[in-house]
């Protein structure tokens, strides 16, 4: 996804998931971009958005606070 509109998509999302890192929020956008894509569907801003709020959503309730802190701190992406 361009810079240009991922940036607005990551900044709605990470206000959102407050309990996620910037930077794991920033990866699951960019990787739903390219899956998007490469499913074939036009990766728009909205339905970017709609997907990563689901996987983030996923990510947020299946884990752990110990868990998400261990992910945060080692970088690691699940979306």
């Amino acid at each position: 996804m361009p810079r240009l509109l991922a940036e607005p998509v990551s900044g709605r999302l990470s206000r959102e998931f407050s309990a996620l890192s910037p930077d794991v929020v920033t990866s699951c956008v960019t990787e739903v971009h390219h899956c998007v894509a490469h499913l074939g569907l036009d990766p728009t801003p909205a339905l970017v958005e709609r997907i990563a709020r689901e996987h983030l959503t996923g990510m947020v309730k299946s884990e752990p606070p110990s868990g998400r802190v261990h992910a945060e701190t080692h970088g690691t992406s699940t979306c």
